[in-house]
């Protein structure tokens, strides 16, 4: 497993939303937008055991993540891997975790008592920083 780079690990630990593509059973992909984090070199991410991203690893662990920078949108992470622990989350202490990152708070929706993290290991990462600034017209 190839350990993340310095600038992947700093666009993870910031609150920027993450997009998890998964293979459906005829092997088509299948994209959900996530939070995200890591723990060291691989990234963790939470979701509920029925989730449709849930039942897509169960049958591949393979995925792929791409992560964008809210602050500048031309700072990129593309990352490959797989699933190679799937935790459970009974007291959501993890995705707390989480949440804290992104909304300031434990996590809100409490009802959610089938929640899992994944720990992925990363087998392939790309960071790009295009020299462009993000100025959309108005």
């Amino acid at each position: 497993m190839p350990a993340l780079s310095q600038d992947a690990k700093n666009l993870i630990d910031r609150p920027n939303f993450a997009h998890v593509a998964t293979l459906m059973s005829d092997g088509s992909p299948q994209s959900t937008t996530v939070w995200i984090s890591r723990d060291g070199d691989r990234v963790i991410v939470s979701t509920t055991e029925g989730s449709l991203m849930s039942r897509n690893t169960k049958r591949d662990p393979r995925l792929s993540i791409s992560i964008i920078d809210f602050a500048d949108p031309y700072m990129e992470l593309q990352i490959r891997g797989r699933i190679v622990e799937r935790r459970p989350d009974p007291d959501l202490s993890m995705i707390d975790a989480i949440a804290h990152k992104y909304i300031g708070k434990p996590f809100p929706l409490r009802h959610y008592k089938d929640r899992i993290v994944f720990l992925i290991a990363v087998e392939k990462e790309k960071y790009t920083k295009l020299p462009l600034q993000h100025t959309p017209p108005k």
